[in-house]
């Protein structure tokens, strides 16, 4: 067999190695290196986290020098991406030596053996950034013998009120401040935030996006509030507001500490499914966001690319509108 011959099948065996792999993983070039490492978790029934976070991974990666690697809800069965399935997101170890946790989850409950990961590195005080549904990013049978059940969204404990979302986040589920579907979101950049160069504000101008405003109980008091949300009379960019409705929160920044755990710091958004990134300027948001957590604050710019790499397919959100049968190597 010649040499030529020979390379083409090693291609095709890691290509086939590629292909059964249940994660994404996405190196940068070495003149653009970071030094940082991102894993970005996915799994959500409704607004379509398998799309975003492969997307966000790339500008990162691409644009950005971060290493990446993008975590999805598997059936171990088919070993295919299922949103619906809560119980199963392979890679979490990956978060041993993770500079940065971007999480997009909602209502999952994983295996101690997973979530044991999640709880190692909140202990230890390395940043998050949490997308919309990451408020009530798990939720725990009411008899479960879990030692990590205190993630759930409804837990009641003084310590964990409000579980993942209420403790690390700042707020955990509440309602549909806005009309689900028919509302979307107008971004009210906070002018006091701009006047103190927040850098995670800079470059950010004008954000619309059409998921709902989420309700905030919490005051969020020890929070900078960056972004506000005024509910939109209708479904585009153009819908007036409502005013019959209040502001809420929907981006901010905080710190967070688990009970005997270091203190860390905290990005969320209850703005962030898949067609909300459409938006140039959310997507800068978060990058920003994912800069200033990993201690590169200093080096966001203005103008920089937030462009999706490759073709960028946004579904709108809803219940069981996922792509079936996609594997993660379809999002590569």
């Amino acid at each position: 067999m010649t040499a030529f011959l020979l390379l083409i099948l090693a291609i095709g065996i890691n290509a086939a190695c590629a292909q059964q792999k249940d994660l994404l993983h996405f190196k940068p070039n070495a003149g653009t290196a970071k030094g940082k490492k991102v894993v970005l978790v996915s799994g959500d029934e409704e607004y379509r986290s398998e799309e975003s976070m492969p997307m966000l991974a790339k500008i990162l990666t691409t644009h950005h020098g971060f290493e990446t690697f993008v975590l999805f809800a598997i059936d171990p069965k088919t070993k295919q991406i299922n949103p619906e399935h809560q119980n199963n997101i392979p890679g979490l170890e990956n978060l041993k030596d993770a500079d940065l946790l971007i999480i997009a989850t909602r209502f999952r409950e994983l295996p101690d053996a997973q979530m044991k990961h999640i709880d190692l590195y909140l202990k230890s005080g390395k940043p998050v950034i949490g997308l919309r549904t990451a408020t009530h990013a798990f939720n725990f049978n009411k008899d479960s013998k879990s030692p990590y059940k205190h993630y759930g969204f409804s837990e009641k404990s003084a310590e964990w009120k409000g579980g993942f979302g209420g403790l690390v986040l700042g707020e955990t589920w509440v309602n549909h401040h806005g009309d689900h579907g028919k509302e979307g979101t107008r971004g009210l950049i906070n002018g006091l935030e701009v006047e103190g160069k927040n850098p995670i504000l800079l470059g950010v101008k004008d954000i619309w996006v059409p998921s709902d405003v989420y309700g905030i109980r919490n005051n969020l008091a020890t929070a900078k509030v960056l972004v506000f949300g005024q509910p939109t009379a209708g479904m585009t960019a153009e819908s007036p507001v409502n005013w019959h409705k209040t502001i809420m929160p929907v981006a901010w920044t905080k710190s967070y500490q688990l009970p005997g755990g270091k203190q860390g710091q905290v990005f969320a958004t209850t703005m962030g499914s898949s067609i909300d990134l459409k938006s140039a300027d959310l997507r800068r948001l978060v990058v920003n966001a994912a800069y200033s957590l990993v201690g590169l604050e200093n080096a966001i710019k203005e103008d920089y690319n937030v462009s999706p790499v490759g073709h960028f397919e946004a579904h709108m959100f809803g219940f069981g509108t996922y792509e079936k049968g996609k594997y993660p190597k379809d999002y590569q």
